[in-house]
């Protein structure tokens, strides 16, 4: 027995490199020590938290402790760490967690958590998870409001044993505020770019722009502008929220919604804006009067309100703040953003926010190009249809989107009576032998000729009230694979 006062030292020598662990059976034949012996050191290392203990299968494994002091570990580490005896009494408390709380280590060492109440942990929740640590930690997400802002952190929950074996654990707290903020704007941004694509072509795209808009900012007051190329002005298109709009509608005394503000002043004096400025994002202070910039709230309504409604409403809504961002895209403007804030309030998600607008602008975009299209198509219909000559437009489908009233006139078909090409040869040629021989001829002549090259040729169709004419075809492939035929009766 004249080696046991070394044997708990022999026993940790022994487990320092063995990565897997060792059973008693092991540490007895590595020091030479009875398993009794072992066994007994080895409860008095567990309690003084220098081994610990895993059981794999009917095996009981012995480990090192990974141990780190716990006043380097206070002093060095950003994170928020409180160490807690088996009382939830606070033990220790480091630096950063006192900052953080603006709390002193006299007002906290010696109390449980329940009697200091610390906003971030001493919430039912947070003490939830800390009673029921026993074993293996815990790990846990928090958040709470700080001067109007919201935290996040992560709480981790380590049970620990003090020198003297009093079980306790130790709270380290990560903030990951800036970590969850990129996450909400990474959904915000995947969850709009499909909203985008999808939106109904009867959604007003301005108003959404706003409610989204809304979403990353403090306060909803916020308004939408639409650009007019053609007459070189803004068009006031929504605002947000009903409050403020309501507001306005009673200092103005007219809806805002509609008001028109011209576009190349911004170009001019007083502001004198080159187009990079018009189009990226702007901030501009009001109040307090030490912090006031160059243009008056009379100025950034391009001087279009009069000057003692501009602070009627800066008063009436508390506005210190206004931040713009043009609605742009391959040089182009469709419009703009504007964000009113209090005095001291700040726009946090701004490359989140100029991200979201710059896939607006391209859905505006699309959306004009697939309005102009519409329109160039109208009009194109509108001519056929105010022309004399026959006509009809089928698609690359083989149905017919388009007869003009020519058409009607001459055959006495609509486009219910022949909504397909095969409805077409059906009633224009009911003789099967003939019929075939015009089937044939098309599809020759459409194999043979290239977009734009006309097709002609007669045959005899039967028209809607029986009568058979000689009609002459000019059928022609458009660039989009549509087909173009007019149609012109002839002596037989």
């Amino acid at each position: 027995m004249a080696q046991e006062p070394d044997v708990g030292t022999r026993i940790l020598k022994a487990l320092r490199f063995q990565s897997k662990g060792m059973t008693i059976t092991d540490l007895s034949r590595k020091t030479g020590v009875s398993r009794n012996v072992v066994s007994h050191y080895l409860d008095i290392l567990q309690v003084s938290g220098k081994v610990e203990l895993r059981t794999i299968g009917r095996a009981k494994v012995y480990y090192p402790a990974q141990r780190v002091p716990l006043s380097a570990f206070l002093c060095f580490t950003r994170n928020l760490i409180i160490v807690l005896d088996e009382s939830q009494r606070i033990v220790q408390v480091n630096d950063q967690c006192l900052n953080l709380l603006r709390r002193t280590k006299e007002d906290l060492v010696g109390k449980t958590l329940r009697e200091v109440n610390l906003s971030v942990i001493s919430t039912p929740e947070a003490l939830a998870v800390i009673d029921g640590v026993e074993q293996e930690q815990i790990l846990t997400d928090l958040s709470y409001l700080r001067d109007g802002k919201e935290h996040d952190f992560q709480m981790q929950v380590i049970p620990t044993t003090f020198d003297d074996g009093e079980k306790g654990c130790t709270l380290v707290l990560e903030e990951i505020t800036e970590r969850k903020r990129y996450l909400r704007n990474m959904e915000f941004l995947a969850r709009t770019a499909m909203e985008l694509v999808n939106l109904p072509l009867e959604t007003d795209i301005y108003q959404y722009i706003g409610m989204r808009v809304a979403e990353r900012v403090p306060v909803s007051r916020i308004f939408v502008n639409s650009f007019d190329e053609v007459n070189r002005q803004y068009i006031m298109r929504a605002i947000l929220d009903r409050e403020f709009r309501e507001g306005l509608i009673e200092i103005l005394g007219r809806d805002p919604v509609g008001l028109t503000f011209p576009y190349d002043a911004l170009f001019g004096a007083p502001y004198h804006q080159t187009m990079t400025e018009v189009v990226n994002i702007q901030e501009h202070v009001f109040r307090p009067e030490s912090e006031k910039g160059p243009f008056s709230f009379y100025d950034i309504c391009f001087r279009q309100i009069p000057e003692e409604l501009c602070e009627a409403i800066l008063d009436r809504f508390n506005i210190g703040k206004f931040i713009h961002v043009g609605l742009t895209w391959q040089d182009r403007l469709f419009g703009m953003v504007g964000i009113f804030l209090a005095p001291g309030e700040d726009l946090e998600d701004r490359r989140a926010i100029e991200s979201f607008l710059r896939q607006a602008s391209i859905a505006i975009a699309r959306r004009q190009t697939e309005d102009r299209l519409r329109r160039s198509e109208q009009r194109f219909r509108e001519v056929i249809n105010l022309s004399s000559a026959p006509a009809s437009i089928i698609d690359a489908e083989g149905r017919y989107s388009f007869l003009n009233r020519a058409f009607t006139d001459l055959f006495g078909f609509t486009l219910t009576d022949i909504p397909t090409g095969r409805e077409w040869f059906g009633k224009a040629f009911p003789d099967p032998v003939y019929r075939e021989k015009v089937v044939a001829a098309w599809k020759s002549d459409l194999a043979k000729a290239g977009p734009g090259e006309l097709r002609v040729r007669t045959f005899r169709v039967r028209c809607m009230n029986g009568n058979v004419k000689n009609i002459r075809f000019r059928p022609a492939t458009l660039s989009d694979g549509n087909q173009y035929i007019t149609y012109e009766e002839t002596a037989g």
